[in-house]
């Protein structure tokens, strides 16, 4: 006989139910206690099995007996219902060649030690235990609620038996192992579908080495938890920090839409558009009028996950009416997002309507869809909407829910404020453009003096249109001012200043200054507009040349007021830059300027530019003059055609400021096109200017001029001698008109009087305005 332990003796003295199990597992005694508890007699038990009172797999129970002395064990009472009982095993002492029975004790009132079993069944979370062979031992109620199966299918099988072959379940794989290999707990994290369901769970796994009574490793186990809304909770705030940096990166309605539609797909819809109203791409105020017929809406972006976008009915930049029942119309009209999928009369009515949108849908899915149409409100406008769209497969069941539709609200809203600004920055720009242009010279009459072209381009950039322009006014003597200046700034308030600015020199070059007195006057106007604006915008500054061409004289004379200097191109092909005395800016006040002047060539090819030409980050002014230098050497041709290879070899693709080029070729007066005589002061000369001026027009063939010429000079040389005094000038020039001057020693202007009744003189220059075209003087 063998000795029972003691703590068997004292479970058997407290009542329990205890039973005797020798080496072979077969029971040898069995308690009155054992007879309350499961209904057996001993003569029903003794003899038989231990393994036949255990539900399930008693291997299992065994090992975990040995392993711990005590389990939570499902046995089979008597009246045939399985009850889960709290199990303490003790071996016996003594036995013979090595083997040894062991007293088993139970209780219907699980001790504490028994508690553990019961927290692991009944966890809230998924855990399970594993051999060191990754063969499942263990598993709880979730773990079988999440594998779809009980626990029983698992026992003793391999764990790549019981999952498909993916990256997940690889990785889940490898950090059982590395448990094994290192005995040390690990983490591990990843986005995947369990196989009892078809939503895509995102789990947080800690495994961690277990180990007997001695240290050994005897297995590995593991909980899980389902972290899904905390992972979906993340990656939308992701989205949204991205969103912040990724949309609205340019002034430009058409490229934020795009921004957004690229910026959900895939991670929150698998196709995306973006359209808007009309009046929002012209950078008017958008007005939604609902009609019958519905609302029609132009296509600003779409994009989708798959090349190509196969689900777009409509292309870039198309128009397609909406009704009034669909999706994204209510959500336009009705300032809410709208969430529908396949099954929903509207929608399918909608689809069913349109027949490009129906033959899309047989294209490209057989599956339900989920759509979210969103409207994009901005400052209390609505000036479109964007609609996202899912393909419910299999793989991704997920129809969309109120989490995000709350993120696409967030999305739409942040893109929305662009898109305004966006729209009012295409508005103001539009409105300086045109008003710059309007202001800017179209075509140029009653000049021969040069030939020219010229350019204007606007800023592609976010500064919006500057303040550039450039003039070609004529002057008296068949000379021509060249005009090209810059205003300090951007926008409506630059191109109004530009507008000012050449309007004033429009005034002083009729009064015909010199050009250094006539940057003097412009700088002193530009110091009155400066005092005088209230605005806001803070002090005016430009910068102007101003250049006088004679074709008689052939000299060309320059001012400049702090702007880059022009370039010459010679008949020969000589390239120069002027060195022209660079004044102070216009607006600084209280500083001379300087008049430079030099002879020019007929033929000769005068470039006047803005800094935009020739500036940029990346180039300085002299590498970019050199640049131009370069660009003009050689035949020029047209100047159409040099002008257009200036801005080709010069400007990038996107400039970062306003252009303004005028080229302009000198054409030179023959020596037989200018008749010059001297008089002195003496009236009977007036006959023989007359007889002159007449010998000349006959040698010229303008016979028909001559009567009203006669006039003309005999009126001026007249008020010359008269009024003015020696020395005495008459000067015909012959071009495309007829130029008849006098001038004389005074300084005094002549102007026009009314003559009364009476009056023997008075008339002379009212007459002369009366037959000539046009008529002035100049100091």
């Amino acid at each position: 006989m063998v000795t029972k332990a003691s703590g068997a003796r004292r479970a058997a003295a407290a009542g329990e139910a205890m039973a005797v199990v020798d080496a072979d597992g077969l029971v040898s005694d069995w308690s009155e206690g054992a007879r309350r508890l499961t209904g057996y007699t001993a003569a029903d038990v003794v003899g038989r099995p231990a393994a036949d009172l255990v539900e399930g797999d008693a291997t299992v129970a065994r090992r975990a007996l040995l392993a711990h002395g005590e389990t939570l064990l499902t046995l089979r009472y008597r009246d045939g219902r399985p009850r889960r009982t709290a199990v303490r095993m003790v071996p016996l002492l003594g036995g013979t060649d090595g083997r040894r029975g062991f007293v088993v004790v139970a209780s219907p009132n699980p001790p504490e030690a028994a508690l553990g079993e019961l927290a692991f069944q009944q966890a809230s979370m998924s855990m399970s235990v594993f051999d060191t062979g990754q063969r499942y031992l263990r598993m709880n109620d979730v773990a079988c609620r999440d594998m779809g199966r009980p626990e029983a299918e698992f026992r003793h099988r391999y764990y790549p038996e019981t999952v498909e072959d993916a990256d997940h379940s690889r990785g889940f794989l490898r950090h059982l192992e590395m448990v094994v290999e290192t005995g040390r707990p690990v983490h591990y994290e990843s986005w995947t579908r369990s196989p009892s369901g078809r939503r895509t769970h995102a789990w947080n796994l800690e495994m961690w080495p277990v180990r007997d009574r001695t240290g050994a490793l005897i297995g590995t186990a593991l909980a899980a938890f389902d972290s899904s809304e905390q992972h979906r909770a993340r990656r939308r705030l992701a989205l949204l920090n991205e969103a912040a940096g990724s949309i609205g990166t340019k002034l430009d309605v058409v490229r934020t839409a795009r921004e957004l539609a690229e910026l959900v797909v895939p991670r929150l819809a698998d196709f995306a558009s973006v359209d808007l109203l009309e009046s929002v791409f012209r950078g008017e105020e958008p007005e939604t009028v609902p009609v019958d017929g519905g609302v029609e809406l132009r296509r600003a972006a779409h994009h989708s996950a798959t090349p190509g976008v196969p689900e777009a009915a409509i292309g870039l930049g198309s128009a397609d009416l909406y009704p009034s029942f669909s999706p994204p119309a209510r959500a336009l009209l009705g300032g809410e997002p709208v969430l529908a999928r396949t099954g929903d009369h509207d929608l399918d009515t909608w689809f069913a309507r349109h027949d490009a949108r129906s033959a899309k849908l047989r294209e490209t899915t057989a599956h339900e869809l989920s759509l979210m149409a969103v409207p994009l409100v901005a400052r209390g406008t609505t000036l479109g909407v964007a609609v996202f769209v899912r393909s419910l497969t299999p793989e991704h069941p997920d129809a969309f829910d109120q989490d995000d539709m709350i993120l696409a609200e967030e999305l739409c809203s942040r893109a929305a404020i662009c898109v305004d600004n966006a729209r009012r920055y295409t508005r103001e720009r539009t409105t300086a453009l045109a008003l710059q242009r309007s202001l800017l010279p179209r075509a140029v009459a009653g000049q021969a003096a040069v030939d020219f072209a010229s350019r204007y381009l606007p800023a592609l950039s976010q500064a919006g249109v500057g303040g550039d322009w450039f003039d070609v006014i004529p002057l008296s003597g068949t000379r021509v001012a060249l005009v090209v200046g810059d205003v300090v700034g951007h926008g409506i308030h630059a191109s109004v200043t530009m507008g000012r600015l050449r309007t004033a020199v429009w005034a002083l070059a009729d009064v015909d200054l010199p050009p250094d007195e006539l940057l003097t006057h412009l700088d002193d106007l530009v110091e009155h507009l400066a005092a005088g604006d209230d605005s806001g915008g803070g002090e005016i500054g430009a910068t102007c040349l101003y250049a006088v061409y004679d074709p008689v004289a052939r000299a060309c004379t320059i001012a400049s007021a702090g702007h880059v200097p022009p370039v010459v191109v010679r008949p020969d092909g000589q390239v120069d830059v002027i060195d022209v005395v660079a004044g102070p800016m216009l607006g600084v006040g209280g500083l001379p300027f300087e008049s430079t002047e030099l002879e020019l060539p007929e033929g000769s090819v005068l470039a006047l530019y803005t800094d935009g030409l020739v500036e940029a980050r990346d180039r300085d002014v002299d590498t970019g003059t050199a640049a131009l230098r370069a660009s003009l050497s050689g035949p020029l041709g047209s100047l159409e055609g040099a002008c257009d290879t200036v801005l080709r070899d010069l400007l990038p693709d996107t400039p970062a400021d306003d252009v303004a080029l005028l080229l302009a070729r000198t054409r030179a007066l023959d020596a037989d096109q200018v008749a010059v005589w001297n008089f002195a002061d003496d009236p009977s000369l007036v006959a023989d200017a007359r007889k002159l001026a007449t010998d000349q027009l006959v040698r010229w063939g303008l016979e028909n001029a001559v009567f009203v010429t006669e006039l003309v000079v005999s009126e001026l040389v007249t008020n010359a001698m008269r009024y003015g005094g020696a020395p005495i000038e008459l000067r015909l020039i012959r071009d495309r008109t007829l130029i008849c001057e006098v001038s004389d020693a005074s300084s005094t202007s002549p102007h026009l009087r009314r003559a009364r009744t009476f009056d023997e003189g008075g008339r002379g220059l009212l007459l002369v305005a009366q037959l000539t075209d046009r008529w002035g003087s100049r100091p």
